[in-house]
């Protein structure tokens, strides 16, 4: 792959992306870590925190919806972003069963988060 990677530095508390935005990256944690948190009855609700090597924010590049989360740094962190670009190259090559199954598990797990 020619395309350089790309990466991002954040400050504990800088939002990365906020819920209902469109989503046109992934992300990797180099370092650091990073809170989802969801708006559920009018209260924000962590959903998880991501650590070293996680990922986060592909559902945006999966299924072209708008994010279903918020993520925000937890501690200062280094992120790693996926564009759309380099997601799209990698299904190209992939199984077509496999884009499909990934397909219905974006739709589950977006069912199940209302």
């Amino acid at each position: 792959m020619s395309e350089i990677l790309q990466r991002r530095t954040y400050k504990p508390g800088d939002v990365i992306f906020k819920e209902g935005e469109h989503g046109s990256h992934a992300y990797v944690i180099q370092e650091g870590e990073v809170e989802i948190s969801k708006e559920i009855d009018g209260e924000i609700r962590i959903l998880g925190v991501i650590g070293k090597g996680g990922m986060f924010g592909e559902m945006a590049l999966i299924d072209a919806k708008p994010r279903m989360a918020m993520a925000r740094a937890k501690k200062g962190s280094t992120i790693i972003m996926v564009t759309q670009q380099m997601f799209d190259q990698k299904m190209s090559k992939a199984d077509p069963f496999i884009r499909g199954l990934l397909n219905i598990l974006a739709d589950h797990v977006r069912s199940a988060s209302k």
